[in-house]
Order: structure tokens, then sequence, then C-alpha cells
């Protein structure tokens, strides 16, 4: 039987394995295809017929974002059941026990905390209507300051920038839309990313910490070398660039409802809880 490329498949002696699709048309003998829960893996023809999928039963969201897989050496996948082992091997009681509530979240908790008081909708209305300008991006750089989530050097970019009386004017009227303006996401920030750039501090660490903060259950917090090693140790194709755009903000947000669906036996509360499991599978080296 031939297989074509993209096509959807399942072993049927390997049910563990989950649904896979094929890489690249199969030769005469043999067939490469990556499965959700195995990877990679090349098949001999002469020992298995594999079970094509269509329709719904064909659907998986790691396999409509799969990302090109390497031939050469580098960071292999990991399936998701042995990335929860991992987690689990550092935090046995996982994100409701006391070692990971102390260690990764309570903090985190704080920040989200102040940011409510600080720069919540009404205070930051408030401030914008009275021309406080100056005043909203103070509160922005404690808020910004609470963690150690933002590098240093990255932080001080951000408070060096926003010395110029224009650019807190900018810098806040942007903070308000990307937080507080109903309609499309993409506009708010493209427009926070657009500001970031004029001061010199568009990095992804600043771009994606207020959502993050301010609204833990929907927006994830992208900290560059541990989203972009989580997502290829998951084949998870992120459109990674180191500029500021939607289009890998809108994939990394794809990539996090996807593993807090599925992480859904752990009971993750928000994006708080799937930030800290990337870190935990892909610590930053």
């Amino acid at each position: 039987m031939k297989y074509s490329k993209g096509q959807r498949v399942k072993h049927p002696g390997k049910p563990e394995w989950g649904l896979g699709q094929v890489l690249e048309d199969s030769s005469s003998t043999s067939v490469k295809v990556f499965f959700v829960g195995a990877g990679e893996r090349q098949l001999s023809l002469s020992h298995v017929t594999l079970i094509p999928f269509s329709g719904k039963e064909a659907e998986h969201i790691v396999l409509d974002n799969l990302r090109p897989i390497s031939d050469g050496p580098g960071i292999r996948y990991m399936s998701l059941p042995r990335a929860v082992e991992r987690f689990l091997e550092l935090f046995p009681q996982g994100f409701h026990g006391k070692k990971y509530t102390g260690q990764e979240r309570d903090y985190k908790i704080k920040a989200h905390q102040m940011a409510q008081e600080l720069i919540s909708e009404a205070e930051l209305k408030r401030l914008l209507a009275e021309g406080k300008y100056e005043e909203i991006c103070r509160r922005a750089l404690r808020v910004a300051n609470a963690t150690n989530l933002i590098f240093p050097n990255e932080k001080m970019a951000l408070k060096d920038g926003l010395e110029n009386p224009l650019a807190r004017t900018d810098f806040a009227t942007a903070l308000y839309g990307l937080l507080y303006t109903p309609g499309s996401f993409k506009a708010g920030f493209d427009g926070f990313a657009r500001v970031l750039g004029s001061i010199g501090a568009n990095k992804w660490t600043t771009a994606t910490y207020f959502p993050f903060i301010v609204h833990p259950d929907q927006y994830m917090f992208v900290k560059p070398t541990v989203t972009q090693k989580a997502a290829e140790l998951s084949a998870f194709e992120i459109n990674y660039r180191p500029e500021l755009n939607w289009l890998t903000y809108e994939s990394v947000l794809k990539f996090s409802n996807y593993l807090r669906s599925e992480l859904a036996e752990l009971k993750p509360r928000d994006m708080i809880d799937v930030q800290s499991f990337m870190w935990c599978i892909a610590p930053e080296i």
C-alpha cells in the first residue's frame, strides 16, 4: 500500500502512538511517519499496514501545526506523557502542591494582584483622563519589577525609553489598548509592539509580560529560549522570529492552549501554570 505525504494514519499494533502524519511519500518498502505519542518512526511496509484516517478523526492540533523535522542533531521529540513525567519528577504533587506553589506560582500571583491594583482598567482609564501618563509608566515599571520574568537589561531598556515625555504618552495609551480595548487583541498587540519599537524596548518578554500578568487566564508570557525549546520538544510550530510579530504570538497562544487542554488531569488554573510547565520540561540554559 502506498502512503502520501501529509496523510493521517494510525499503527494497528501501537495504539499508544496515537495519530500520525506521513512525512514523505512512501517508498515500495518503507514509510516515515510522525506519531503524536512516539515522534518520528521509519516503518517497514512488509511488517505493518497503517490505517488511514480522514475527516474529524484525522484532526490533531500538533499535526496541524507540525514543525519541520530536522535530520540533524538537535532536541529530540518528547511526547506529552513523558513531559508530564518530567514535570512530576520536579513537582510530585503537581500544580497544587506546596513545592510548586512556593517556587513557581506565589510570586507571579502577587505580581498579578499588584497589577490589578495599579494598572486595572478603572485606574488606567482614570489616569489617562487626567493626563497622568508618567504615573501610568511608573506603575507599569513597578509591575515589571515585581518578578524576574523580564531580563534586567530589558527592564532597563524600558525604563530608559520612558524617560521621554512623548514616549510616556504613547506607552500609556498603548498599554491601555493592549490590556483593555474590546475587540481584536491583535490590534492592541501590534500597537503596543510599535511603541516598544519606537523606544528601543521591543523584546518578547516586555511585550507579553503585561497581558500575562494582568490576564493570566488568557495570555502567555514569551521567554524566547524556553518557549522555543518547549515548542521544539513538542514538535509544535510557533513560527518564531526574534522581532515582535502577531503570527508568532498567535502560534504561541495555540501551543499554550493545546498544553492547557492536554494537561487537564493536572488541573492547571491558568497560563501561569502552563508557562511553568514549559519551563520545567525545557529549562533555559
